[in-house]
């Protein structure tokens, strides 16, 4: 077995990260002009024209801007608008582009959860939860891949999801943590929304885990995996 070897005291595992979840993390990008553009065009499909008159901006300051949007994917040529003397191409946010903006969720789900509560008994809830969890963890292959993959690919899943993943080793176990916990408004309220999280994780990796989540001020994701139970894998 190689997985210690693999996962060195410290060693933080590399992912490909979703280049969107930094822009989301961003709080200044709306402050730019590209994230200015992204909020106008929030409204709906707009020429450069437009958006140059809007953010009071040169055609191609707009145009220099469109491209870079265009390239990460938050922006889309939809069609053109008649002009007074030629077509104007329209610009439209891609489906990408909702991830840019706050969402409701946190609430939604803490209200699920208080309903939860009040209708089913502690163990029922942990089940509901857990099947949760195990939902999320899709249609991922396993037995297909070696454990190194499906840790990875489980760090890969905590990032997209808003976590910061890394795999570590010591005292023979690996150790799974995210120093920002996807569900943390959730959990802070309801710390068995953990259960969630630690479902989805066992179920990627395939191999018994122990949550040992930090949920003293911001929660941190804690994950443990043991070496005897990965041998077994």
């Amino acid at each position: 077995m190689t997985y210690l070897k693999e996962f060195p005291d410290s060693l933080r595992v590399v992912n490909k990260v979703n280049p969107l979840s930094k822009t989301r993390l961003d709080t200044r990008f709306f402050d730019s002009t590209r994230g200015k553009i992204v909020t106008q065009l929030r409204g709906g499909s707009k020429t450069v024209n437009d958006l140059a008159t809007a953010l009071s901006l040169t055609d191609n300051a707009i145009r220099a801007n469109l491209l870079t949007l265009e390239r990460d994917q938050l922006v889309q040529l939809v069609g053109t608008v008649k002009g007074h003397r030629k077509p104007h191409f329209a610009y439209s946010l891609t489906a990408e582009a909702r991830h840019l903006f706050p969402k409701a969720y946190d609430s939604l789900l803490n209200g699920v959860i208080s309903e939860l509560k009040a209708k089913l008994r502690p163990g029922a809830l942990i089940e509901v939860l857990r099947n949760v969890g195990k939902r999320l963890a899709g249609t991922y292959e396993n037995h297909q891949s070696s454990l190194d993959e499906r840790v990875l690919q489980c760090i890969s899943t905590l990032e997209e999801l808003g976590g910061a993943a890394r795999a570590t080793s010591e005292d023979n176990k690996v150790l799974i943590r995210s120093e920002s916990c996807p569900f943390a408004d959730a959990v802070s309220e309801h710390p068995e929304v953990c259960q969630v999280a630690e479902a989805m994780v066992e179920e990627m990796v395939g191999v018994p885990i122990r949550e040992k989540c930090d949920r003293a001020g911001t929660p941190k994701c804690r994950f443990e995996l043991r070496v005897e139970s990965m041998r077994a894998h």
